[in-house]
């Protein structure tokens, strides 16, 4: 199926959040009926991807101008919270697949724009910007070679961003640029054989002096965006970190909703009686301190990401010292949901451990995105640093 383009029209806020979460609502079954079969082939199945673009899901951070719907950050982190609920590795490949039509869309020249949307048509799309590969400048472009781990989507991507750093002469130093490629282009390695977010289909991919026009790549750090607006000037962690923070939260509130269904039959005591989980003050203390946690987590990321917004909107990027108050948001927030998806499924019991319930999957799910390196512990470190003013800080170390 192709990809319905958000109408162009759709631009107040409250009407792209309508929008936005009536298309969850109308996939719900779709995801939910097909989480199974995801994990079964390690990558989402057709019927899911089929659902996420032919209701404009994937052009979540796709400029207006190309008929996405440009959602703030703190529209994304309630869309993808929502999907996430769902099934996480629909949440997980929704972020990326985002992102990766999303950030092309806003920094490619024209020329580009014209081949990767053709017709006005959003394709499916990847991406890893973490700097594995190495580009040769030559004319009229670049020659890229590298291996990229981790590229979510992988399987039903058209178009593939990577990420390289530029290699010219000896003396110069080299500079961290992306580039953007037809999925057809790139060798897809099958080892994404894993515990948790299995239906991602995050496999490596290679490429080998592969030649790259200069219009199909941008100076990570340097170019500024062609179209779109305050969205596309939050900066990097500023413009992803939110997403892997609704991820989390959305998987452990999935996780708490799966819970209390199985608490209100079941059973765990040693003690004749018919109690259940439910009527039991320790898990009624567990559900309302693990709603509280959840909401103040995602308190604070909005809180943080109110302030870079309005530095955006005001034309700026925000600093860095903001980017590593983001990333460390982000990270303690993905903290609080690993913590109470993993008492969510030990009140579970043993019921829980079985392949075919919810609670392990979400387990496993949130553990693994929670091992990504933009959630990593370091956040707060980087955090730290800016607070003291120490030389060196980098929010992205």
């Amino acid at each position: 199926m192709e990809a319905t383009a958000t109408p162009q029209c759709i631009c107040a806020r409250g009407e792209k959040r309508a929008a936005l979460l009536a298309a969850v609502d109308g996939i719900r079954e779709t995801i939910a009926g097909n989480a199974g079969e995801a994990e079964r082939l390690g990558t989402l199945p057709r019927a899911i991807v089929d659902a996420l673009a032919g209701t404009g899901l994937l052009s979540l951070k796709l400029p207006q101008a190309l008929g996405g719907f440009e959602a703030d950050p703190a529209l994304q982190l309630e869309v993808v919270e929502r999907v996430s609920a769902i099934d996480p590795s629909t949440g997980w490949c929704l972020l990326i697949g985002g992102t990766g039509v999303g950030l092309p869309g806003a920094f490619l020249p024209d020329k580009a724009i014209d081949r990767m949307f053709e017709g006005g048509r959003i394709p499916t799309a990847a991406i890893v910007a973490v700097p594995s590969g190495e580009a040769i400048p030559v004319d009229g472009g670049y020659r890229l070679t590298g291996r990229w781990p981790f590229v979510s989507g992988i399987p039903h991507a058209e178009w593939v961003t990577v990420g390289a750093m530029v290699r010219g002469s000896a003396a110069a130093e080299p500079e961290p640029r992306l580039f953007v490629v037809p999925a057809e282009s790139v060798e897809i390695h099958d080892n994404w054989h894993v515990m948790g977010l299995k239906g991602t289909g995050s496999c490596d991919v290679s490429l080998s002096d592969c030649f790259v026009p200069e219009a199909f790549s941008w100076d990570r750090l340097k170019s500024p965006p062609q179209r779109g607006g305050a969205l596309y000037r939050m900066g990097h962690p500023g413009f992803v970190a939110n997403e892997h923070a609704a991820f989390a939260i959305g998987a452990a509130r999935g996780a708490l909703g799966a819970v209390q269904r199985l608490a209100r039959d079941k059973r765990r005591s040693f003690a004749p009686g018919p109690s259940s989980i439910e009527s039991r003050p320790v898990f009624q203390r567990f559900v309302g301190n693990a709603d509280m946690r959840l909401r103040a987590a995602r308190a604070l990321v909005l809180e943080v990401y109110a302030e870079a917004w309005e530095i955006a909107s005001g034309g700026e990027v925000p600093p860095p010292h903001m980017q590593a108050a983001i990333r460390s948001a982000c990270a303690f927030a993905t903290e609080v949901a690993a913590e109470v998806t993993l008492e969510a499924f030990r009140f579970g019991g043993g019921e829980a451990a079985y392949e075919t319930h919810l609670l392990q999957r979400y387990l496993r799910d949130v553990n693994v995105g929670a091992q990504h390196l933009m959630m990593s512990a370091v956040a707060y470190e980087n955090h730290g640093q800016f607070l003291m003013g120490l030389p060196g800080a980098d929010p992205l170390r």
